[in-house]
């Protein structure tokens, strides 16, 4: 699975936060991050990701030294024990230096905000509750359940 980029719990890598950006005079080494992202199958260690929404027609969102700024009381414990919360503020930087404001919410904040505890070197294992255990994959894999949130 390494050699697909993908790493496990244990993992020196995971709980290594990612380095910012000089933003804009890194934008030339961001932007062969981004398309390293687009095609590497290995961790890169940068502040970067990118998230392709569910629809196929949403553009991908590609995340600069993202830090999340605001996010609402309400969460939401789901199958991977990961606590998510229903809408975040989310702080980038653009290529040319300048800094945007953006707010999730629902499913697209729970991706953003993991991929941003990724950066931020956070397995979702730090989230979960005290005395609760994750869920093997075993059994929840293929349940053909949607995500579904209550509020």
């Amino acid at each position: 699975m390494r050699d697909l980029g993908v790493v496990q719990e244990g993992e020196p890598v995971l709980a290594e936060p990612a380095r910012a950006f000089d933003l804009p005079t890194e934008r030339e080494a961001a932007e062969q991050v981004i398309e390293k992202l687009f095609t590497a199958t290995e961790r890169i260690g940068r502040a970067a990701a990118i998230v392709q929404p569910a629809s196929p027609d949403a553009p991908t969102i590609v995340l600069l030294n993202p830090q999340i700024t605001d996010r609402s009381d309400e969460a939401d414990e789901q199958f991977e024990g990961c606590l998510s919360f229903f809408l975040i503020t989310v702080e980038t930087t653009a290529l040319d230096g300048q800094v945007a404001t953006t707010t999730y919410e629902r499913g697209l904040a729970r991706l953003i905000h993991h991929e941003i505890d990724h950066l931020d070197g956070l397995l979702y294992t730090a989230r979960m509750a005290a005395g609760v255990e994750p869920i093997p994959v075993e059994q929840y894999r293929q349940t053909g359940q949607a995500w579904s949130y209550e509020r």
